[in-house]
């Protein structure tokens, strides 16, 4: 029996990217479905993410490779839900637990919240990492049990399944290793392609900017969130961007049970100033693109429900709420150098000394320590005192310190008493 001839040849593909040329829509969805079942080598496809990260794709081919991506794998369906649909999506920071409060608060305010979610690679968290400090807690579930959670209890955090966009996750390894992982095409694509087969009715999207963030400048932030809203909207799903300041770390804690028992006090009324502000920013975003009017998410704060749902939906994945979470069993504490004012804590030092200590990974298959982590205690504008605790470091294995010591080395500057500290606002713009 004789194979039949491929439509299109690769060489053909990436030399037409390569010269700058716009792909057609039958030559990208022969390519990315021919990757995905192996008939385009990996050098191939190495080759031309590198064409479209040194040429670009304009707004048609970029919702062409999305959708050849979504295309290449199931698609969920929530139409037989009782209320709408809400999702969020980060690109990625230090500190940032939102969606650990976020969902439920959104799910307390009449809106199913399908939180499917990954794990940290590098000095970024994964929502993932952080809800397994939880004893018992699973991340994976049927899609069956994922449409009864958000029916009976209104969020899920989990896995995405094996099914979901495909093609994506085999070349979001490649990128990984071939120095395109920041072509904007390509990340849009991906975070897209996950979120539009995914099947929610709204996604509020929160692109990071900054040392800690994927993208270091608002310009290129602004870029990436344009053309994922755009991809949203074309797509039929009521999307939005907030683009925030990731500078500074976000709260008080870096790591994976910190920011657990962080994200409680916010949803017990309490805990960090900046992270109570962006969880209802965003959920006033989703609760907004979901058509839900007249619900003040603040009063799920206080009124105990969004922890309800919480407590719900950690004990439906077989998590007991009431546990007590992981302590590492070392601690080195930095101090300040003198008295003064705190006017920098650099999210990229911090999250590498959060991952030099066990709490990060370098490869997809590498355990992460839950008790692992870095808690500083100011923030910038913050008053010092010589000598008082300003960062606590986490480990259960000691020798990491050193090197994670290394990674705050000119992470933070103490100025003199008196001086001005002019903070940057936490959203910086809205894209819709």
């Amino acid at each position: 029996m004789t194979t039949a001839p491929e439509p299109h040849d690769a060489v053909e593909v990436i030399t037409a990217k390569r010269d700058g040329g716009a792909l057609s829509t039958d030559q990208i969805g022969w390519v990315v479905d021919a990757y995905t079942r192996g008939a385009v080598a990996e050098e191939q496809m190495s080759a031309l993410a590198m064409a479209i990260l040194l040429n670009g794709m304009d707004r048609r081919e970029i919702g062409d490779w999305t959708a050849a991506m979504i295309v290449s794998g199931e698609r969920m369906d929530f139409s037989s839900l009782s209320r709408p649909t809400a999702d969020k999506h980060s690109t990625g920071g230090v500190g940032d637990k939102i969606t650990l409060p976020l969902a439920p608060l959104v799910a307390a305010c009449g809106v199913a919240v399908p939180q499917l979610s990954g794990r940290g690679l590098a000095h970024t968290g994964g929502t993932l990492d952080k809800m397994e400090a939880i004893a018992g807690w699973r991340a994976s579930m049927t899609n069956e049990a994922l449409l009864h959670q958000l029916e009976e209890i209104g969020a899920v955090v989990c896995a995405a399944g094996e099914g979901l966009a495909p093609a994506d996750r085999k070349l979001y390894a490649l990128r990984d290793v071939t120095g395109t992982v920041e072509a904007i095409p390509l990340i849009a694509s991906s975070i897209m392609s996950k979120k539009i087969a995914e099947g929610t009715g709204a996604l509020v999207l929160d692109v990071k900017v900054g040392s800690g963030a994927f993208m270091k400048s608002v310009e290129r932030a602004r870029e990436l969130a344009r053309v994922m809203v755009d991809l949203g909207t074309d797509a039929g799903v009521r999307t939005v961007a907030l683009l925030t300041d990731m500078s500074t770390p976000l709260g008080y804690t870096a790591g994976h049970a910190n920011e657990v028992a962080e994200s409680l006090e916010v949803l017990a009324g309490g805990g960090p100033a900046d992270v109570v502000e962006l969880t209802l920013a965003l959920a006033r975003e989703m609760l907004a693109a979901a058509g839900v009017e007249g619900v003040d998410p603040a009063d799920r704060l206080a009124d105990g429900s969004a922890m309800d749902v919480w407590r719900r939906m950690v004990a439906a994945q077989g998590g007991d709420p009431s546990a007590p979470l992981p302590t590492a069993r070392e601690t080195h504490v930095v101090t300040a150098p003198a008295d003064g004012v705190l006017t920098r804590l650099d999210a990229l030092s911090v999250g590498v000394a959060a991952w030099r200590l066990g709490a990060g990974r370098e490869r997809k298959e590498d355990p992460v320590q839950a008790a692992a982590g870095v808690t500083w205690h100011a923030r910038p504008g913050d008053p010092v005192r010589a000598g008082q605790p300003l960062l606590t470091l986490e480990t259960d294995t000691p020798e990491r310190f050193e090197r994670a010591l290394a990674a705050l080395d000119g992470g933070y500057d103490v100025a003199s008493a008196g001086t001005t500290y002019q903070p940057v606002p936490l959203v910086l713009d809205r894209i819709s």
